[in-house]
């Protein structure tokens, strides 16, 4: 079998990519996929090598065959320079930050943000001497009037978690660049394949690998991926953390690398028809999902994104939590579980005004977030067709 020059590969297609990427069978005796490498101690061949640590690997905690694996099918994917591996997509967000900041430092995050990004800002960058500002996520070009000198990095998320806002990731890129500070994003809704980071001026795209890469919510896995100039700080951070993924769950990982293209590309039809179907319901007052001409920003997601995943939130009209609960109590397909990106659809509802500061979170209805799975479409409709019954005699008190 011939093996394919660095040429080769960069005109292949995604999916082909995948199969691919990180792997080394006449490495591994001939055996397709590469083995899982679980140690902690690399014998030296003689002192020289022991001593000068130059060895391919040195220690478990600087990386295996296993890990290294999927960091190399991963910058390939994201058209990174080097990729880092966590144990989860929050110690992915804390890596990435903790790469570009020092005491006195200031950084700009979107008011979009992961609720947890945000408690890992106002809690351990500031007492570490990190001052955070929050900016509105819709801000684009005029992130400018932000910018201080001591500003050395700009968070972004797009869409952002849990409402679904757009973000300008060029014009964003452009400005902060121009003033010297990097741009990190949490690119975990699209994952490489809908959205190229680096294309688009991401420096560091952060990635919960939990969720699309392994796609059956068995694991727990966070990849920050990074372009030449933000990787050596991200490399020796990560060796000094040595915040080290299970070999097994990279594994996985690796394994869910192979199908992600086509799992992704059957959650987006999913995802769209639940949405558009929602999108009719009277009991809807809006579908927050980028991919629908109605929703805010879909501007944005057509001229950057190349495709859309199985997560989209929802706005119901008016009505009590008691009716919510009883829908949400009443449906048997959807699980009432945080997470996504697996084969099983999930609903949790949110409210993103208690922790938003530099917007107004302020919808007319309750909101929900769906997770669209891979069940039978029209089995999902009749969930939750039965599940809006319930919430309306609720409402009309029944």
């Amino acid at each position: 079998m011939r093996k394919l020059s660095a040429d080769d590969r960069s005109i292949l297609s995604t999916r082909t990519k995948l199969v691919l990427g990180g792997r080394t069978p006449e490495e591994q005796f001939g055996f397709v996929n590469t083995p899982i490498y679980r140690g902690s101690t690399v014998l030296a061949p003689d002192v020289a090598t022991l001593q000068d640590r130059n060895a391919r690997f040195t220690y478990g905690t600087k990386g295996t065959p296993t890990t290294e694996a999927l960091e190399l099918a991963w910058s390939e994917l994201a058209g990174a320079a080097g990729t880092v591996l966590a144990p989860s997509g929050l110690a992915a967000i804390t890596l990435a930050l903790l790469s570009c900041v020092k005491a006195g430092d200031h950084i700009l995050v979107t008011d979009s943000a992961y609720r947890p990004t945000r408690n890992f800002c106002n809690g351990m960058l500031a007492k570490l001497g990190v001052e955070t500002t929050y900016y509105d996520p819709q801000i684009g070009s005029d992130i400018g009037r932000l910018m201080r000198p001591n500003t050395t990095a700009v968070l972004t998320e797009a869409p952002g978690s849990q409402s679904f806002e757009m973000q300008d990731i060029p014009a964003i890129a452009e400005v902060a660049h121009a003033a010297g500070a990097l741009v990190l994003m949490d690119n975990t809704w699209a994952t490489p394949i809908f959205f190229p980071p680096h294309e688009r001026g991401v420096d560091l795209a952060i990635e919960a690998g939990t969720k699309y890469l392994g796609g059956h919510s068995d694991l727990l896995l966070g990849l920050v991926s990074a372009t030449e100039r933000a990787l050596p700080a991200l490399r020796q951070t990560a060796d000094l953390f040595a915040m080290c993924p299970g070999a097994e769950d990279v594994y996985l990982a690796l394994r869910g690398l192979r199908t992600m293209e086509l799992r992704l590309k059957e959650a987006e039809r999913q995802g769209l028809a639940l949405a558009s179907w929602l999108e009719q319901r009277p009991e809807v007052h809006q579908v927050l999902h980028p991919a629908l001409e109605s929703c805010p920003g879909h501007h944005l997601w057509i001229r950057d994104f190349r495709g859309s995943s199985g997560l989209f939130s929802v706005v119901l009209k008016p009505v009590t939590q008691a009716a919510v609960a009883a829908l949400l109590d009443s449906l048997a397909l959807f699980g009432l579980g945080y997470s996504w990106g697996g084969y099983e659809s999930l609903v949790i509802p949110f409210d993103c005004a208690p922790y938003r500061s530099a917007t107004a979170w302020n919808p007319p209805g309750p909101t929900l977030r769906f997770q669209v799975g891979l069940e039978g479409i029209d089995d999902l409709k009749a969930d939750l067709e039965q599940g809006f019954a319930k919430m309306r005699r609720v409402a009309g008190g029944e």
